[in-house]
């Protein structure tokens, strides 16, 4: 067992033990990658304001998330193909994040289905939907997601068209993979990854594949989503999504407080101030610098949550002290996720969960729900350097 201090440790044991598109895949970001870069250093700008001589004893990392009590406000963000990562993927994040007490989010584009999931774990999970044309496979989805007992709906309203990610066209990604020399020459130091892969029968996209009229393979996949991102996407049509589910609604990939204001006004629970991990508009700030502006605008009308960035514990409580009422996270779990499995999940949310909890006594707080700006230490002009 590998020593495991925090998830670059993680992330290191990912890249050796994943075959190359896939890793690619969770750690990369569109075209110049100035986006993604930017979401981790413009975390590493803001200090820390240490206290002492305070009481330390009975702290407590617990919150709550949309009514829902959880270890720490920290969710488990939708990640794509994680079921490529390691066999089952899906299934085996969200039984550590159910242990674990934390929620785990379904991508539309997993390899396990929500069937699969929902018959091999215990508790509920949130569901996230695309902003599609196809309102038949909209309603079927949704319809099959209900039925699963998943308790929140996440749209994701920053993919109407998709950010070119270089390293994907370049590796040749699908799933499963196609057999070309490069391929199989990194398969071939795979091979434990391959052997868990030929155990399980959860290869392909399971939430599309057999439940949309042609799409029977990668290629016809490949032409169906090509042709459903919804470009005409405007607030009516998310209305209409949010009527569709009918229950408790996240908006994520909120980055600019006039879209706040129009999301809180219709009806979101929660939103996430989220550039999609830098993978879609590169040249975007950073969810952190976005955040305090956001939560001004709309955090008395809606739950404001951040994504994209976070790597420790450290950065939950930075962007809880700015004001957010919670996280997600996607790198820092597929990194675990990748390196060790379920088991590596969970370390990564012990890890970030211990840095939350040391940080946050050391800046003199014994409660999460308590963090706020004065426990930072931010440079001058940060929030309004760019106008």
């Amino acid at each position: 067992m590998p020593v495991i201090t925090c998830i670059e440790d993680l992330k290191q044991l990912h890249r050796k033990r994943t075959p190359k598109m896939f890793y690619d895949y969770a750690e990369s970001g569109s075209y110049t990658e100035q986006t993604f870069r930017e979401n981790t250093t413009d975390f590493a700008q803001i200090r820390l304001n240490q206290r002492v001589a305070v009481d330390m004893t009975g702290r407590s990392t617990a919150s709550t998330m949309l009514g829902q009590q959880v270890a720490m406000p920290v969710a488990l963000a939708p990640v794509g193909l994680t079921g490529m990562q390691r066999a089952d993927g899906e299934i085996k994040a969200a039984r550590a994040a159910a242990k674990f007490g934390v929620p785990f989010t379904l991508s539309t584009m997993s390899i396990c289905s929500i069937e699969d999931v929902a018959e091999n774990t215990d508790a509920p999970f949130w569901f996230q939907i695309y902003t599609l044309t196809d309102d038949d496979f909209n309603v079927n989805v949704l319809k099959r997601a209900r039925a699963a007992g998943c308790s929140a709906l996440v749209i994701t309203v920053d993919l109407q068209l998709l950010g070119q990610r270089h390293k994907d066209l370049k590796n040749g990604l699908t799933a499963p993979p196609k057999f070309t020399l490069p391929v199989m020459m990194d398969l071939a130091t795979k091979w434990r990854w391959g052997i868990e892969m030929l155990q399980t029968k959860r290869r392909f996209f399971g939430n599309i594949v057999g439940h949309v009229s042609g799409v029977e393979d990668p290629a016809s996949l490949n032409s169906w989503t090509a042709t459903k991102f919804d470009q005409a996407l405007n607030w009516d049509r998310i209305r209409r999504l949010m009527d569709m589910w009918g229950g408790k609604v996240i908006l994520k990939g909120i980055l600019n407080v006039e879209d706040a204001e129009k999301a809180a006004a219709a009806g979101a629970d929660a939103i996430v101030v989220s550039n999609h991990g830098g993978r879609q508009l590169d040249g975007a700030l950073s969810s952190i610098r976005m955040l305090p502006s956001i939560v001004s605008a709309v955090g008395d009308k809606t739950e404001v949550w951040l994504d994209s960035g976070i790597r420790s514990g450290q950065d939950v409580l930075k962007a809880l002290a700015l004001g957010a009422k919670g996280t997600m996270i996607g790198r820092a779990y597929v990194h675990g996720l990748g390196a060790m499995g379920e088991e590596g999940v969970t370390k990564a949310l012990e890890v970030i969960r211990k840095e939350l909890d040391t940080t946050m006594a050391l800046c003199g707080e014994r409660r999460v729900t308590d963090l706020s700006r004065g426990n930072l230490m931010v440079p001058n002009g940060f929030f309004d350097t760019y106008s």
